[in-house]
């Protein structure tokens, strides 16, 4: 059987079997390499224990250190850089393991990951049977399933390979794999968006307006899968995401909603692992986004969840009738878990703010929750009809007057009160900087704008840098059926570097029917 020989220990998620008596002890190198979210081990070829136990390059191993225990990959070096007889970590590794210079470790050969078989069945046609997802799941979150088996399972899961059932029995042990929430409130609200439109970042609008009516919204959001920037990585730009469970829960306590990044709470570390691997593959599917979305909902103690879903040729649900399907199965899994869904269709034919990347959206939502005359219109309503919803399902608003009561919130400055307070809570606010160079592209010929295409916007946004560069991305400022002239600005790039402001406009450049202009 060939096994992961990739694997990322998840804090908080079930613990890898223990050493036993194969393993070595080993000394400490830190060697501050830079392997991002893999963890790696280095030692040289000619070592003991690599002829003991016939490591090769590549090979999986298992290394504790007291408590901590992890699943890494061994490379193997030549030379005299790195010592004998010692085990050199990369940073990750040295930060899973909480070990300094000098300490010692055991080192030893990971054991097989059965729950792999099943992953290669349903890749032929096969169902999960009862009991598989759960030992799956808890094999993702400790850390034993590499990137590419990961990317097997997502691929398993992917082109309506998924039953209901299946997708229940998924999203129930996505859930089980971490901690799961509890609230004093009988309502605990939630929101959630499909698929990777960028320029619709409405929860910080939406968690300060239904708060502020002192009912209980604590969001936990993810960075950018597909698009320019998630939740997190706008939220990011205007106060900490990075809480722990128990500061959250204050934040909560204090100020009634929050808006943090759900890997640092640790509610689903098997669908924050997933989430790593659909960033790289840009790849999502139906089921993973229901069981992505009400996993979350499910640990994080929600009871009442509104899920967006735009639809439109450039958004990931293409047709009404993709939404419908969704919605069913949003509702079947939802009910199934005890949890009420209600799920909200939108237009996916343009961006509802102006910004892509993660400072660019949120001066968008500045603007809304600070009235600015200039504040995109599409976004401000999107907002306020989410929220007018959850507060009529909290009980604030009679069915039909919850978008007015949402409006009045904002109008009154009564939201950007309560986001300053959830900022000051989460730990202080800032003020998003966009990047230092910039370029505008202009209309080459006169006419109206017809069509946008989202995902190349994407694109172009990615390509300045977002959302890894925080001020990087672009903001457009020809929405569809805009008259333009020869010379008007359609868009404006943003880059934090010379190199990726030239790498965006020059992918632009060769894109120029991103903002399709027809004759008026």
């Amino acid at each position: 059987m060939n096994d992961p020989d990739q694997c990322i220990a998840i804090p908080g998620a079930a613990p890898l079997p223990g050493p036993n008596a194969g393993s070595h002890r080993l000394p400490v190198r830190l060697l501050g390499i830079d392997t991002d979210r893999e963890a790696v081990v280095y030692m040289r070829r000619e070592a003991i224990v690599c002829q003991a136990e016939g490591f090769a390059a590549q090979t999986r191993v298992a290394v504790s250190s007291g408590a901590r225990r992890i699943a890494a990959r061994l490379r193997l070096v030549s030379g005299h850089w790195l010592e004998e007889n010692t085990v050199g970590l990369s940073c990750r590794a040295r930060d899973l393991l909480a070990v300094d210079e000098g300490d010692w470790v055991e080192l030893e050969h990971l054991p097989a990951v059965e729950s792999f078989d099943p992953v290669r069945a349903k890749l032929t046609g096969q169902p999960f049977a009862d009991g598989q997802l759960a030992e799956i799941m808890h094999d993702v979150a400790s850390g034993r399933y590499a990137d590419i088996h990961i990317a097997s399972l997502l691929s398993a899961c992917a082109g309506g390979r998924m039953e209901v059932g299946e997708i229940i029995a998924l999203t129930l042990a996505m859930a089980q794999t971490g901690q799961r929430l509890q609230w004093p409130t009988p309502v605990v609200l939630d929101k959630y968006r499909i698929g990777g439109m960028a320029g619709n970042c409405t929860t910080p609008i939406i968690v300060a307006i239904v708060s502020a009516h002192g009912l209980t919204m604590p969001k936990t959001s993810s960075r950018a899968i597909t698009s320019p920037a998630g939740t997190a990585d706008t939220m990011e730009t205007m106060a900490p995401v990075d809480l722990d469970l128990a500061r959250m829960r204050r934040v909560v306590d204090e100020v009634g909603g929050c808006v943090v990044w759900s890997d640092t709470v640790g509610l689903c570390p098997a669908d924050d692992a997933l989430i790593d691997v659909e960033r790289s593959l840009e790849l999502s599917s139906d089921a993973r986004w229901i069981a992505s979305i009400l996993s979350k909902a499910l640990a994080g103690g929600g009871t009442h969840v509104v899920v967006d879903v735009p639809v439109g040729q450039a958004a990931e649900i293409r047709s009404r009738d993709m939404a419908v399907r969704l919605i069913a199965q949003l509702g079947a899994v939802g009910g199934a878990l005890g949890i009420q869904v209600f799920p909200q269709i939108a237009d996916g034919s343009q961006p509802a703010g102006r910004g892509l990347g993660p400072a660019l959206e949120a001066r968008d939502v500045l603007s809304v929750l600070q009235g600015a005359p200039d504040a995109p219109v599409d976004l401000t309503d999107r907002a306020v009809a989410i929220a007018g919803t959850l507060l009529e399902l909290g009980g604030r608003a009679v069915v039909g007057a919850g978008a007015g009561l949402a409006r009045k919130t904002l109008n009154a400055g009564l939201a950007w009160q309560q986001f300053q307070r959830i900022c000051d809570a989460q730990g202080g606010m800032r003020e998003p900087r966009c990047g230092r160079y910039s370029r505008t592209v202009s209309a080459a010929r006169a006419g109206r704008v017809s069509h946008i295409d989202n995902r190349c916007l994407n694109r172009i946004a990615k390509a300045a840098g977002a959302p890894a560069a925080p001020g990087a991305g672009m903001t457009f400022v020809a929405p569809l059926g805009t008259l333009v002239a020869p010379g008007d600005p359609l868009f404006t790039i943003y880059a934090q570097s010379a190199g990726e402001l030239s790498y965006a406009l020059a992918y632009a450049q060769q894109h120029p029917q991103v903002i399709a202009i027809e004759a008026a």
